[in-house]
């Protein structure tokens, strides 16, 4: 796992704030095939928003990490309906990568 400093962690909540959805996790949860389909987002991606359709109010709150514990990813933010994860891929082209502040 990717160990972030406050300022980084500030700066993709900011990125991901002008991004939409990718995906969305219904009543069913944190199943294999979501978990498949959240990885395979951050490899293309870096950094994705996750809608959370299924579980409400304070368990919402412990989607976010779990879903992103299983995807080897950080959870940056839980605001409502919507996760915000990032997972740095190091194979992709260098113009499709978050820079990220030092």
């Amino acid at each position: 796992m990717v160990e972030l400093t406050g300022k980084q962690k500030k700066q993709l909540r900011g990125l991901g704030q002008r991004i939409d959805a990718l995906m969305t996790v219904g009543k069913e949860g944190i199943t294999d095939p979501v978990v498949k389909s959240v990885s395979d987002l951050l490899d293309k991606r870096e950094l994705i928003k996750v809608r959370l359709t299924g579980p409400s109010g304070a368990a919402r709150k412990e989607v976010g990490p779990a879903l992103a514990e299983a995807a080897e990813a950080v959870c940056l933010a839980v605001v409502g309906k919507t996760v915000l994860l990032y997972r740095p891929n190091p194979d992709l082209k260098p113009s499709k990568r978050v820079k990220l502040v030092d």
